[in-house]
């Protein structure tokens, strides 16, 4: 087991935000692993955001490769990544921000096997997918391990968030029990998309740090169109193993 501490450069590189949650806030960040399972809009966002503050260890996956259509939307890509798998470059460009973090990146489709192996391991996963497919595979792995699962979901000038803990809130099936048909192209507003990455990025380092009170039993609805915010208040459904 490894004996993690705070190096010199860690104490100055983080010294803003220990101010807010403490080393010891900041040394929890370093000692935890979280999945990110989608690397396109959200996942940009999320990813450089949990890398700069410090995660210990990240595992990313996505099979998709980078064309020019995600370049209004997913920062983390420029115009020369064209053709080359997502996971595999955003891994590259997370480590010039910074080195330190342990990142494995794995360019293959989600589905149950891999999330046994990744989501078993693994602090909190992070939902940056684009279809509900896979989201309920996702949700079905966390569910399994008792894996804290950060929901975020966006469409044309709309997002939603919601924070998923087996045992004590809804889970995704509590909330969407009928299957949500998949769209291959839809509209989507690239601000959007880094507004609703950054919440679960922040939920994410909240929960990882102790800080603050998570985003229980709601579903953050956003509209940027009209830039209202709406909470839904969940109730658990009793028929689910998700709350076994």
């Amino acid at each position: 087991m490894k004996n993690y501490r705070l190096m010199k450069n860690e104490l100055e590189r983080y010294s803003r935000q220990i101010l807010i949650w403490g080393a010891e806030g900041q040394l929890k960040l370093k000692e935890s692993s979280v999945t990110i399972i989608g690397l396109g809009g959200l996942g940009s966002i999320i990813s450089l955001y949990l890398v700069a503050a410090g995660i210990g260890k990240l595992f990313i996956v996505d099979k998709n490769k980078v064309k020019l259509d995600n370049l209004n939307r997913q920062i983390l890509y420029t115009i020369n990544d064209i053709g080359k798998n997502k996971a595999l470059i955003a891994r590259e460009k997370l480590l010039k921000l910074n080195p330190s973090v342990d990142i494995e990146a794995y360019p293959e489709t989600f589905d149950e096997k891999i999330g046994d192996k990744l989501v078993s391991k693994s602090d909190l996963v992070i939902d940056a997918l684009d279809n509900w497919e896979t989201r309920i595979i996702l949700n079905k792995v966390c569910v399994k391990y008792r894996k804290t699962l950060i929901h975020g979901g966006v469409s044309e000038n709309y997002g939603q968030l919601m924070v998923i803990i087996p045992g004590k809130t809804p889970c995704l099936q509590c909330i969407f029990p009928q299957k949500i048909e998949r769209r291959e192209i839809f509209p989507i507003f690239g601000p959007i998309l880094g507004i609703i990455g950054s919440l679960e990025a922040l939920e994410a380092i909240k929960i990882l740090t102790k800080y603050g009170q998570p985003t229980l039993n709601k579903l953050i609805f956003f509209d940027g169109r009209n830039l209202s915010l709406k909470i839904l208040r969940l109730k658990r459904n009793p028929k689910m193993s998700c709350l076994r």
